[in-house]
């Protein structure tokens, strides 16, 4: 009789227990705190979102276009949902967000009409992190490879001319830190490592504005190693490209042992 008692006791406090798990997740999924979804019209969902995005609340803008798709994804509305979502995102320095977004849209709509401003939304979004040459320069990098891959795509398009002037810069960019680095090196007597650096500036980014100086580097760093021989081909480089830059100057005196003022 006790056994049975105390198995009865058993079962109904398990039988409690269980009930109030029960009830606790019915609470979690019914809370006061969890709004009741609610189906809306499509255009009223957009609207919203464009109606968030011209009073400035960019983010809430960005995750009411995603609603747009979440509620509606087969509409055509759903379609440009996407890609305002990611420029929402972009207007809201939120530049991860905007990147992940734009590169779902040309996933998902590779013969897009607007698949050229996905492309330049990914570049822009890029470019706005640069940061100083002092630093690294992943962001500049990924900027470039982004503004290349819309100048090959879509060389015609409206977005074309912009990514260039800005694929132009972060080229500069680029060569200003391998110029940082390099003048490290050969302020330190790390020659070899100097010389690596700065080549890499001449053959790599020759068009931007770091070549004279390269050159004139270069110049230095054969002469500082003891192979003037080097040294006077590269000069000969930099005065036939470059015949007024001041660089030029400073290696032809330090060719012919004329002390630069």
């Amino acid at each position: 009789m006790i056994e049975e008692l105390a198995g009865s006791v058993r079962y109904w406090r398990l039988a409690l227990v269980a009930g109030a798990l029960a009830a606790l997740l019915s609470a979690c999924g019914t809370g006061g705190d969890q709004e009741e979804y609610v189906e809306r019209p499509v255009e009223e969902l957009y609207n919203q979102a464009l109606d968030l995005l011209e009073d400035g609340d960019s983010r809430k803008a960005a995750r009411a276009f995603e609603e747009v798709e979440r509620q509606h994804p087969y509409s055509q509305w759903a379609t440009r949902a996407q890609l305002m979502a990611a420029y929402a995102f972009y207007d809201a320095n939120d530049y991860d967000e905007a990147i992940a977004a734009a590169q779902r849209f040309i996933e998902l709509h590779p013969g897009h009409k607007d698949v050229a401003y996905a492309h330049y939304l990914i570049g822009i979004s890029y470019y706005e992190q640069i940061s100083d040459v002092g630093r690294d320069q992943k962001m500049t990098e990924e900027a470039l490879k982004a503004f290349d891959e819309l100048i090959r795509r879509f060389p015609d398009s409206e977005y074309a001319r912009d990514a260039q002037l800005k694929a132009d810069l972060a080229r500069d960019h680029l060569a200003g830190k391998e110029m940082s680095i390099g003048r490290y090196y050969l302020r330190h007597g790390m020659y070899i490592a100097a010389i690596n650096r700065f080549r890499t500036v001449i053959e790599r980014y020759q068009t931007t504005t770091h070549v004279p100086e390269a050159l004139h580097r270069l110049t230095e760093a054969y002469l500082a190693l003891g192979v003037p021989e080097e040294a006077r081909k590269v000069a000969a480089v930099l005065g036939y490209n470059y015949p007024s830059s001041r660089w030029y100057q400073d290696s032809y005196a330090l060719i012919n042992g004329v002390a630069v003022e």
